[in-house]
Parts: C-alpha cells; sequence; structure tokens
C-alpha cells in the first residue's frame, strides 16, 4: 500500500524529459535559494534598512508584472524548450557577475539593484515558458502531479538552499552563494540538453503580437473561476507573502538570532510547503481541491499573525512550517486548477497572467511592507498582512458554490 502511494505520488517521474528536468531544477532551486538568502542578507547586512530591503526584492520581481505578458505570448508562440535554455544560461551569468563583484569586496547597493532588475527580467520569459513546458514533458493525464512535485523540488530547495546559506554566510560571506548558484545551472542546462523532445510546430498567426497578449487578458477576465483564483492570489501576493522580505528583521531584531536564525526561520517554511506539496502531489484529480484552497487561505494568515507576535525561536520555527504548509498548498491548488482548466492554447498567456499575480504583484506588497515595517514594526505590518489575506479568504468562502459549478463547466470543457 505504501508503495502504490509512493508511485501515485511520483507518478510524473516515469517521464524521462520530466526525471531530467527535476533533477536538474533540484540541483539549480537550491543554488537559487542560497542566492535569495544571501542577497537578502547582503542588503540588512550593508544598509540596515527595511526600506532597502523591500525596494531590492521590488526592483527584482517587478519586471515579471511588466514584462511577463509578452514572455506568455512568446510561450504560445515559440519552442519553450529553447526559451528555457537561453533564460536559464542567462541567469547563470547574472548570478557568476554577482559573486565576482561580492567577492571582490567591491559590491554596491546600485549594482544590486541592477543585478536583480535584470534577473527580473530575464524570469518574465522563465517563468511562463517554464510553467506551459510542464505539459510538454508529461502530458495531460500527469499534468496535476508534474506541477505538485515542481513545486515539491521548489521547496525542497528553499528547505536546503536557506539553511545551507545561513552556514555559509556566517562563516565565509555572501560571495560564495553566489558562486554556488550560478555553477548550479549547469545541471539545470545540461537536463534540458539531454532531452528527447518531439519536433516544435509553430501555431499559425493569425493576430498581432498585441492581440495575442490582448486575448489572453480578455479570456482571463471573462471566465469567472480563472479571475477568482488570480485574485485571491493577487491579495496573497502583496499581502500575505512580503514576510520573506521582512525576515531579516524578525531574525536579528525580533529573535536576536542573527544570520543562522534566518537560516533556519526560511528552512522552517521550505519544510512546510515541502510537506504542502507533497500532500498535493498525492492527489489523483482536482476533485475537492477548491476546498483544499479554502482552508489553507483561512489558515495562513493566522499563522502568520501568531509569528508576529512570537518572541522564541521554537515558537517562530514552527508557525512558519505552518505558514510554509498552508501557503504552499493554497499556491499549489490554485496553479493546479488553472491549468486543468485553461486550453492548451492559452496557456502560455494565462501563466504569465499567473506570473503576474503571484511574483509581479509581490515586490509592490514587498515596497509597501519595507515602508511600514520602518514607521509601524515588522509585526504590525505583518498582522495588517494577515488581515487582508483572512478577509480574501471569507470572500471567496461566501462565492464557493458559484465558483465550482463554474468550474465544473472549465475541467469538463478542457477534458473533452
Amino acid at each position: 500500500m505504501a508503495f502504490g502511494v509512493a508511485g501515485n505520488t511520483l507518478r510524473a517521474l516515469r517521464h524521462r524529459n520530466f526525471q531530467l528536468f527535476f533533477t536538474g531544477q533540484v540541483i539549480s532551486l537550491t543554488g537559487t535559494w542560497m542566492q535569495s538568502v544571501a542577497q537578502a542578507w547582503l542588503v540588512y547586512r550593508l544598509t540596515g534598512s527595511s526600506v532597502l530591503l523591500g525596494l531590492v526584492s521590488f526592483a527584482n520581481q517587478i519586471p515579471v508584472f511588466l514584462i511577463s505578458p509578452i514572455g506568455g505570448h512568446l510561450a504560445d508562440r515559440s519552442n519553450r524548450h529553447r526559451i528555457i535554455i537561453f533564460t536559464q544560461g542567462a541567469s547563470m551569468v547574472l548570478a557568476l557577475m554577482l559573486a565576482w563583484l561580492t567577492l571582490r569586496n567591491t559590491i554596491a547597493v546600485w549594482e544590486l539593484f541592477v543585478l536583480s532588475v535584470l534577473l527580473g527580467i530575464v524570469n518574465a520569459f522563465d517563468i511562463p515558458a517554464r510553467q506551459s513546458f510542464l505539459v510538454e514533458m508529461v502530458g495531460r493525464e500527469d499534468m496535476i502531479n508534474a506541477i505538485a512535485l515542481n513545486s515539491t523540488m521548489f521547496n525542497a530547495a528553499r528547505l536546503v538552499g536557506p539553511a545551507v546559506a545561513g552556514v555559509l554566510v556566517a562563516k565565509i560571506g555572501e560571495g560564495w552563494c553566489f558562486f554556488a548558484n550560478g555553477i548550479s545551472y549547469i545541471a539545470v542546462i545540461a537536463g534540458l540538453l539531454m532531452m528527447r523532445l518531439a519536433p516544435f510546430t509553430p501555431r499559425p498567426m493569425t493576430v498581432s503580437a498585441w492581440q495575442n497578449i490582448r486575448e489572453g487578458f480578455v479570456y482571463v477576465a471573462r471566465t469567472s473561476p480563472i479571475r477568482a483564483l488570480l485574485v485571491m492570489l493577487a491579495i496573497l501576493s502583496f499581502a500575505g507573502l512580503p514576510f520573506t522580505v521582512l525576515m531579516p528583521i524578525f531574525a536579528d531584531a525580533v529573535l536576536h538570532q542573527g544570520a543562522a536564525g534566518f537560516g533556519y526561520l526560511m528552512s522552517a517554511v521550505g519544510l512546510g510547503a515541502t510537506g504542502g506539496a507533497l500532500l498535493l502531489a498525492s492527489r489523483t484529480g482536482v476533485k475537492g481541491l477548491s476546498r483544499w484552497l479554502l482552508s489553507a487561505g483561512l489558515t495562513f494568515p493566522l499563522a502568520l499573525a501568531g509569528f508576529a507576535f512570537s518572541r522564541s525561536l521554537p515558537l517562530s520555527c514552527f508557525l512558519m512550517f505552518a505558514g510554509g504548509f498552508t501557503m504552499m498548498i493554497h499556491v499549489g491548488a490554485t496553479n493546479t486548477l488553472i491549468q486543468s482548466m485553461v486550453p492548451d492554447h492559452f496557456r502560455g498567456r494565462v501563466m504569465s497572467v499567473y506570473s503576474m499575480m503571484l511574483i509581479g504583484i509581490n515586490p509592490i506588497g514587498a515596497m509597501a511592507a519595507g515602508f511600514e515595517a520602518d514607521h509601524l514594526g515588522a509585526p504590525i505590518t505583518l498582522v495588517l498582512g494577515a488581515s487582508m489575506c483572512l478577509a480574501a479568504a471569507l470572500s471567496f468562502a461566501v462565492f464557493l458554490p458559484s465558483f465550482r459549478n463554474n468550474a465544473r463547466e472549465l475541467l469538463a470543457r478542457s477534458s473533452a
């Protein structure tokens, strides 16, 4: 029985292309999380400013909000495999540039801003292509499982990367974390180059690029279940997810644990998120997933508010575990429901809007949280964000019956 459950949870790995993708991403994403933690700590060490923490995060992620519609257009019209190889290579170059500047002890805050913006531009093309590419690797029958396993490896890396980065930052500095991230991209690029894929046949271009992008937005606006999911995700991204930007302040100024405590807290988030992703991976269909989404939407803000008032590292780690778990259920269920409902020819453009809501909105919230924390304090900032997330979940609960009816129609149409 246990073997059957494990086999069901890992069923997307029976596809060779996904095996290569999964292995490379596990290594690369560990490096990505190492860089994320080390960069946040570097900004805080250089400036001691919660405002600049929020601004650097803003610089990294706002290009996703502004440019990802173009990335979605390309993901629907171009070879997604080649797009991902290019974006992963560009990310490697930027990570090695950051490592070089930091190890030479010449890094300036403005250089961090420039490299963050450039990486954000790369991600605006990478994320829609990578999300849309999952169905090409495993087919529609294993797409749900592939989405969940993709989230699992993302959060397994979130678990390992911050813990390693916390130790390395404390012992040898941030620069080696950036260097390790740059080298880690070799694994994912090698996996992509080893894949065997069917020849790419571009869809006929009957409208302009602008009209194609506009069609994606119109589809989202007129499709009420997808619209509702994306609005709720946007609120989570703006009000809830900036808690990670404020984590150095809680680790240092509230809990007095320094870089090591920062790593423990981020690892607790990653451990919880990995557990949530594995639970999603064990599912075989989308039935009942909207109830999971609602439960997570109600529980996440409670964990966040509890963390804001905690002054104990063990309790804070437990609450971050709960926050990571429910955050992953929320984000993963949203991704799964959207990809199950959307037609293939809209997938890249809809996932670009998903990227805008999840990643593009987040820097606006991070910047707002940085300014709020500077004036009101980090704990009060988190409580205000948690209140907004709770209000969004309660609103979703009111409209859940109509949401489920409309979603069933879309699911029946996409599987026909």
